[in-house]
């Protein structure tokens, strides 16, 4: 049975690029616009609440923190701190919450003449929740960092992320360049070309090891600056040429029930439009040795962003046609698909975390999956629970199955036993 549409969790006033959850509280952040264009498209960062009322996941405006020419089109995010690249800058944020307790004689507008919380639409029409709803907390955004992070004429920063602990920041540019930035300092400690043209995504792994995918057809791992590996995912695939497809998206990711263990996912698109499309491929790497261990297609939609479950069990695919798939991590089968769920491109996604506020927002449902569109649309994807037998009763009925075969045959052939 195909799944319900997505719900419409939220509308921006602009295009919507990023989106990230934060780990520990019910809050979403997502951002984009309309860049420096005179178009009247405005250019900000929306941070929602998100809430479950009457069964429904449901979000919330909080804050609207205006970006004033610049669109965020990507973005990190450690605890407090965000960094936003915007244009061929990353910008460092950090933002506090405040209750409604906090406040006194509040206008609705900040120190800074940002708007405040204000309602954006009532009850979605999906019934699956997706509901906003006006708040009366505040959040307030404080500018701590700019740094270039992009030399090249087309001047995009077009990855960041942070390491596990939060003392290192890397971004990859339109220009090549891996650059790696002390944290919180902002202090550059290492810049070395990476790829010859843009580098699509960055995933930091292990002992900050750092894996690059670039429009080269490379996807590389580096320690600092020294090339550790080259990746190559079509090596037991012979009749895939190497130039037929380019890395789109790497991320690490958990290795369920597993303590430690890390796997690496890649994305691998066609080169080239074909009137017959070729399809997409994902790939599973072991996260020490760089080994493929499993390699799927994964449809003939165009990749366009990747994300994974805290866990590691989930992985979520977004498309440009529009269109949103979950993959089993361990198997890399689909379990769900809906197509064209945004009207264009999928610029970002991300799953709920699974903390214990995550898990309350999740409510009866496995995982649940946010994505982002220039569309404008922040829509809600859930994953029921699957349902499982008990071992035990796994084995009971194959007992009892047996058994049964036993007298059928007795009853068949008298003298069987």
């Amino acid at each position: 049975m195909a799944p319900r549409r997505p719900a419409e969790l939220y509308r921006a006033p602009f295009p919507l690029y990023t989106v990230r959850l934060h780990p520990q509280r019910p809050l979403a952040i997502t951002a984009g616009g309309g860049g420096a264009a005179k178009t009247g498209i405005r250019n900000g960062v929306h941070f929602l609440q998100l809430e479950q009322i009457g069964g429904q996941l449901s979000a919330s405006l909080l804050h609207s923190h205006d970006t004033e020419t610049r669109a965020t089109m990507t973005m990190a995010l450690a605890d407090d701190i965000i960094a936003a690249g915007q244009d061929a800058s990353c910008h460092i944020l950090r933002f506090s919450l405040q209750g409604p307790e906090a406040k006194s004689g509040s206008s609705g507008r900040d120190g800074s003449g940002e708007k405040g919380p204000r309602k954006r639409k009532g009850p979605s029409p999906a019934g699956q929740g997706g509901e906003t709803q006006s708040q009366s907390s505040e959040v307030t955004v404080e500018s701590l960092h700019s740094v270039r992070t992009d030399f090249s004429a087309d001047a995009l920063q077009k990855a960041v992320r942070f390491n596990a602990d939060a003392s290192l920041l890397v971004t990859g540019g339109a220009d090549g360049f891996l650059r790696l930035w002390e944290f919180p300092s902002m202090k550059k400690t290492l810049e070395f070309k990476a790829h010859d043209g843009e580098i699509e995504d960055i995933a930091l792994g292990p002992d900050n090891k750092v894996v690059t995918a670039g429009r080269d057809f490379q996807c590389c791992v580096w320690q600092r600056d020294q090339l550790v590996t080259g990746l190559r995912w079509n090596e037991n695939l012979p009749g895939i040429p190497d130039k037929a497809y380019r890395y789109q998206a790497c991320r690490f990711g958990a290795v369920a029930d597993v303590a430690g263990a890390l796997r690496l996912y890649t994305v691998q698109v066609p080169h080239k439009r074909e009137r017959r499309p070729p399809p997409c491929y994902l790939t599973k790497w072991d996260g020490k040795s760089f080994l493929p261990l499993l390699t799927r297609p994964c449809g003939a939609e165009v990749i366009s962003c990747l994300s994974l479950s805290d866990s590691g069990t989930f992985l979520g695919l977004g498309t440009v046609t529009g269109s949103v798939a979950i993959h089993i991590a361990f198997s890399l089968q689909r379990l769900y698909y809906v197509r064209e769920a945004h009207g264009i491109v999928v610029t970002d996604m991300a799953f709920i975390p699974e903390s214990r506020r995550g898990r309350e927002l999740l409510g009866e449902h496995e995982a649940a999956l946010l994505s982002v569109a220039v569309d404008s649309r922040c829509k809600l994807h859930l994953l029921p629970r699957r349902r499982s037998l008990p071992v035990w009763l796994l084995l009971l009925l194959c007992a009892g199955l047996i058994m049964a075969t036993i007298l059928l045959l007795q009853l068949a052939f008298p003298g069987f036993l």
